[in-house]
């Protein structure tokens, strides 16, 4: 009787059929019923402001100039400094 349950348990999950056309192998994804399949200009383009994502490249570039400031101050004293602030300025 558990032989029968386990073949029972592995051929189900084989058979189902899960709904999805496959472009390629692999390729399988598709938009839900009602969702488009071109984001861009539909409702749910969330259509980014420019300033909004310039945000993220200007924390960068002032991380790189603080990390910049840290090396230098290293170097010229061999003492390292996370604060940027406490480095004295020439």
């Amino acid at each position: 009787m558990a032989v029968a349950a386990v073949l029972a348990g592995t051929a189900l999950p084989a058979a189902a059929y899960d709904g999805t056309n496959c472009k390629a192998p692999g390729n399988c994804w598709e938009p839900k019923p009602g969702y488009p399949a071109k984001i861009a200009g539909s409702k749910y383009d969330p259509k980014h402001d420019p300033m909004e994502l310039n945000k993220q490249q200007e924390s960068i570039k002032a991380m790189d100039e603080r990390n910049r400031q840290r090396v230098d101050h290293f170097k010229k004293t061999g003492t390292f400094v996370y604060d940027v602030k406490k480095i004295p300025t020439q």
